[in-house]
């Protein structure tokens, strides 16, 4: 369930490549905090309404931060198309943009597998982001719409002094734990990675532990008021 007093609005965002089609769960009227949360790999199905991205917006939204959801451009309802990475940036950009005029608040960033990938390069470097959660990072190169494979870098992340969450499953075939956990050795601190023991990729059975391990680290390095919503 969505914590109570939380509604969802439906909304339109501008982007560069076109109208993004976004949802909106809203927050507490004291909220301290507004959040973004970014989906999968589009060409393999993700969407905003992927469970991962719902559960951890969820988590976010247990603290009484606004949440927004969006489609890349060329999933769902969104224009543009597909563009490997790239311009999937500006789309977050684009979202952190709305949310920043919106509400005004310190904002916060999370995503989930390619939307891991893509959301920390555009929210590592913008100030108006304090804090970020990356979950299923693909560590290992991803086949997209080509036959040669996506290889996400992280280089940035060396340089990315902001509270940082990674949270994995041990069974991510995108995320093997050595490869993990040189990606996060390499990024600057304050940081943390959690491995989930038995979850896989898409935290399937996992889903409410996934929950828990994001509100804790929200609850310890972001913010140590107890939920508005309670």
């Amino acid at each position: 369930m969505i914590a109570q007093g939380s509604t969802i609005k439906s909304l339109f965002l501008e982007g560069p490549a076109g109208r993004l089609e976004a949802l909106l769960n809203t927050g507490a009227e004291n909220a301290t905090h507004a959040a973004v949360v970014c989906h999968p790999h589009p060409l393999f199905g993700g969407t905003l309404h992927n469970k991962v991205v719902f559960h951890t917006m969820k988590a976010l939204n247990s603290f009484g931060f606004p949440v927004l959801r969006f489609n890349f451009r060329g999933a769902g309802l969104s224009h543009g198309e597909h563009d490997r990475g790239n311009g999937e940036v500006e789309d977050v950009l684009t979202a952190l943009n709305w949310l920043d005029a919106e509400f005004h608040l310190p904002l916060l960033f999370a995503g989930f597998s390619f939307g891991a990938a893509v959301g920390l390069q555009a929210a590592c470097p913008d100030a108006r982001v304090q804090a970020l959660i990356g979950v299923g990072v693909p560590a290992i190169p991803v086949a997209a719409d080509t036959e040669t494979p996506r290889v996400y870098t992280f280089d940035f992340l060396r340089e990315c002094s902001k509270p940082k969450l990674f949270v994995s499953g041990a069974r991510d075939s995108f995320g093997p734990r050595a490869k993990l956990e040189a990606l996060v050795a390499s990024a600057a601190e304050p940081k943390k990675l959690v491995v989930i023991e038995g979850a896989d990729h898409f935290f399937e059975g996992r889903l409410r532990e996934l929950r828990e391990v994001i509100e804790g680290w929200v609850k310890e390095a972001v913010s140590s008021r107890p939920s508005a919503f309670s």
